[in-house]
């Protein structure tokens, strides 16, 4: 069956299983909340991820609380901000484990910031649900820290065919954040992409806060690369593209889907024109359950949801399903992680867990590329496995 008919398919028995989540009629929640604790950027230079996530988590309450909450109580967070900075995740997991109101914690935003939080969750055994983060070690941190991101040891192979089977690149230079996460999604990458035949003809590493890639552009257009790859935010990758363009780098430029935001195209305007990317949620997704998504969130907010926004909601919607099925203690939650199944997800169809990576099952890659201001599905585009 194709891959996109069975997405269809996926995703109209999902919209069946969401009547089961969020029953119609169901009174609406009340009495004492039930509390997630959030850790993530709300200042600082990623704040914007943070403000994505609210807007996500709060759709997604309106639902869940709407329908009667879990077993009649309201579904709540606590939020607190880190700045996506490791010192300040592992202060924010201090107070969390030390707070018997929360049940679990969502975040953080970065990989680094969430795994050097870990110990501290895992040793007070309180969930930590770290759904944006795809560094392919998060997850072994312990039995407690749990993901429907996916790992970039899955989306960088897909990355570097993307580059070099689909847009025929063979002389390819890489620009990396210089972060552990940065770092291991090059390697993956450069690994892939070598394995398919591509020479990496150099790779340069940045910092988080660096604004001027004027030196390192010039060493990589004396390399004299055929395409770039970009393992960037969206911040940073844009200003990476208008740098290039102003150094008359005109080379195709296909970057990882941590860039797949509007705030991209607002802040690199016309020299993002003509990047690639892809990403594991679409808005112009034709099953129902991202219509659906898609139609909500502009009826609340006004504008399109981007995939920082999907994951946030699908994240709170799964939370949810768990502790209606299993309980809302912290060892309930855990337990329950390992037993739920087929539950609607806005990225998978259906969310159910590996529960030996403790990671989703099932991921989509789904190729863009930005084309008159918006991402538009890429030219005899495929969605691969």
């Amino acid at each position: 069956m194709p891959v996109l008919h069975r997405r269809l398919l996926l995703g109209a028995s999902a919209a069946a299983l969401l009547v089961a989540i969020a029953p119609a009629g169901a009174e609406p929640a009340k009495g004492e909340p039930i509390y997630l604790g959030v850790s993530g950027p709300l200042t600082g230079p990623n704040a914007q991820y943070g403000a994505q996530w609210k807007m996500g988590f709060d759709l997604a309450l309106d639902e869940i609380n709407g329908g009667g909450g879990i077993k009649g109580r309201p579904l709540a967070y606590q939020f607190e901000d880190s700045q996506s900075d490791p010192r300040q995740s592992v202060a924010v997991a201090q107070k969390f484990v030390a707070d018997p109101k929360i049940v679990a914690e969502l975040g953080d935003f970065s990989s680094p910031a969430s795994m050097a939080a870990s110990p501290i969750y895992q040793k007070a055994k309180l969930v930590q649900f770290g759904f944006t983060n795809s560094h392919p070690d998060f997850t072994k941190g312990g039995d407690y820290m749990w993901s429907n991101s996916v790992s970039q040891a899955d989306e960088q192979p897909l990355s570097a065919a993307y580059a070099v089977k689909r847009l025929g690149l063979k002389r390819i230079a890489v620009l990396h954040l210089n972060t552990d996460w940065g770092r291991t999604s090059k390697d993956i990458f450069v690994k892939a992409a070598k394995d398919m035949g591509a020479e990496i003809v150099a790779t340069e590493g940045y910092l988080a806060d660096e604004k001027d890639f004027r030196s390192t552009l010039v060493r990589v257009r004396d390399a004299k690369p055929d395409g770039l790859m970009l393992i960037s935010y969206y911040s940073d990758g844009a200003l990476i593209a208008r740098q290039a363009k102003q150094a008359g780098l005109t080379l195709p430029i296909v970057a990882a889907s941590s860039v797949y935001s509007p705030k991209f195209i607002e802040l690199g305007g016309d020299a993002v024109e003509g990047i690639y990317t892809a990403s594991r949620y679409f808005p112009g997704d034709s099953r129902p359950l991202v219509k659906e998504f898609v139609a909500k969130f502009k009826a609340k907010y006004g504008k399109e949801p981007d995939a920082f926004n999907a994951y946030a909601y699908d994240t709170m919607i799964l939370m949810a399903a768990v502790m209606r099925e299993s309980g809302t203690d912290r060892k309930s939650i855990h337990d329950g992680l390992a037993k739920v199944k087929d539950v609607p997800s806005v990225i998978f169809g259906k969310t159910t867990f590996d529960t030996k990576t403790r990671r989703v099952d099932g991921a989509m890659n789904v190729e863009l590329v930005v084309k008159d201001g918006t991402f538009q599905l890429n030219e005899a585009h495929a969605a691969v496995r």
